[in-house]
């Protein structure tokens, strides 16, 4: 037993003194390094001009590859630049994209074999190219259980997704997490999502991620901040802010949406969620000052086609729409929105309870008078003039209280320390990315 005991250590520490650092200053530099588990990667400082980085190797959980630079921050990635992520266990930490665009590639890629890693504390900013119709992500994430997070993404003016997960024939299970995702201008065309979850081809296949703690800022890109087109992903404890668009579920099942934090402060086209397809729940979100109405309402359950397509809007089946907030919104709940004569399925089986709905608008907006649903102990208040309230609301004082930050909360519902006061949002190294204010509507 002594002699395993011994055999083990020192295994153990052979692992540890074979862990070395490369301090490099080109790609073709990385490209020459086989790199061992423990290894870590430093580019050197400088300008790192027109490299096609390629971070290959097979980490561990106790001793992933690292790839880094001198001063996290500080070293710029320009020109055509791009990294590719390929092996498991790799960390890219501290890089900086900016004064570029890509050619064609992705600017940065998880490809297919990469699983248990990580991109975090870095920044893609205004890598644009001069025609706007140019079509590349700025992240893909393909692979298995990957993650980013506190990184800072900013500035997206061209053709499409800002960053995109594609899915492969079981769950990705990726985490999207503690990042500032800042401007991004109206595109005027389909194709600037800030965030995608799947592709319409592929939506019925589950995904399993998970998008939370992030704040979008100004993501103004498409009526889709956030789309989700996958199965069972969760999206949780994400604030959006002064955005024109909305968190869309527009493909897939079983999305779960909870915690997130809506403030339009009155703008115009600042939206909600939007709810397409079957069997999401979307519950204890916060939503306040939102100007958009219909399929961009506070919180908007559209009308589907019959006998769709993948790429159709499908019936709004089987959701749960519980425990939100909507303060001072211009359309709280739309009922059947984009109904025309093509799409006219009405939402079926679609339970709203114990919702808070506080301002001058009526509750609910229908725009379509077949829908099934379930409107169970609902409170509405702060109407100044007489509204049609139907049954399963009732005119009652939820005794909301407002905050210092803004925000009101209620006796079950409190909103006095959201997570962008609490945590660090964006990387270690860049200070004073956002100034939250909740104006008065």
């Amino acid at each position: 037993m002594k002699t395993f005991h011994l055999l083990t250590l020192m295994l153990f520490s052979f692992s540890i003194v074979q862990a070395k650092n490369y301090p490099i200053r080109t790609a073709e530099e990385l490209a020459a390094i086989s790199l061992r588990p423990g290894d870590k990667v430093i580019l050197k400082a400088g300008e790192w001009k027109n490299q096609r980085l390629v971070f290959k190797g097979k980490g561990t959980e106790n001793n992933p590859i690292t790839l880094t630079t001198e001063k996290v921050g500080s070293g710029l990635i320009s020109g055509n630049s791009t990294l590719l992520i390929e092996g498991e266990w790799l960390i890219v930490d501290g890089l900086y994209f900016t004064n570029g665009y890509s050619l064609k590639e992705d600017v940065i890629t998880f490809n297919a074999k990469a699983s248990h890693c990580r991109l975090t504390n870095t920044a893609i900013v205004n890598f644009n190219p001069p025609d706007k119709t140019t079509d590349y992500r700025w992240i893909s994430m393909n692979g298995f259980q990957n993650r980013v997070d506190h990184c800072w993404i900013e500035g997206k003016t061209h053709q499409a997704t800002t960053l995109v997960v594609w899915l492969a024939d079981k769950p990705n299970e990726h985490r999207i997490d503690h990042n500032y995702f800042g401007q991004r201008p109206d595109l005027g065309v389909n194709g600037g999502e800030t965030i995608r979850i799947g592709t319409s081809t592929w939506s019925f296949f589950d995904s399993k991620t998970t998008v939370e703690n992030n704040i979008f800022e100004h993501c103004n890109g498409e009526l889709e901040i956030v789309s989700n087109k996958s199965c069972k992903n969760v999206l949780r404890n994400n604030l959006f802010y002064e955005c024109a668009g909305t968190l869309t579920l527009r493909h897939g099942r079983e999305a779960d949406v909870y915690g997130n934090y809506f403030i339009g402060n009155g703008l115009p086209k600042t939206g909600g969620i939007r709810i397409i397809c079957d069997s999401h729940r979307v519950h204890d979100n916060y939503l306040q000052n939102l100007t958009g109405t219909g399929v961009s309402a506070a919180v908007s359950l559209m009308d589907g086609l019959p006998n769709p397509v993948l790429t159709s809007h499908w019936q709004v089946k089987d959701a749960k729409v519980y425990n939100n907030v909507i303060v001072n919104c211009t359309e709280p709940l739309a009922i059947g929105a984009g109904k025309n004569t093509e799409r006219y399925l009405p939402p079926l089986r679609v339970s709203i309870a114990d919702n808070v709905v506080f301002g001058k608008s009526d509750p609910v907006k229908a725009y379509e008078d077949k829908a099934d649903i379930a409107y169970i102990n609902n409170i509405s208040w702060g109407q100044s003039e007489p509204v049609s309230i139907m049954k399963g609301f009732v005119v009652k004082d939820p005794g909301l209280k407002k905050n210092r930050n803004g925000l009101y909360s209620t006796a079950s519902f409190k909103t006095d320390s959201p997570f962008w006061t609490t945590e660090k949002i964006g990387p270690s190294w860049k200070q004073g990315l956002y100034s939250i204010k909740v104006n008065e509507p």
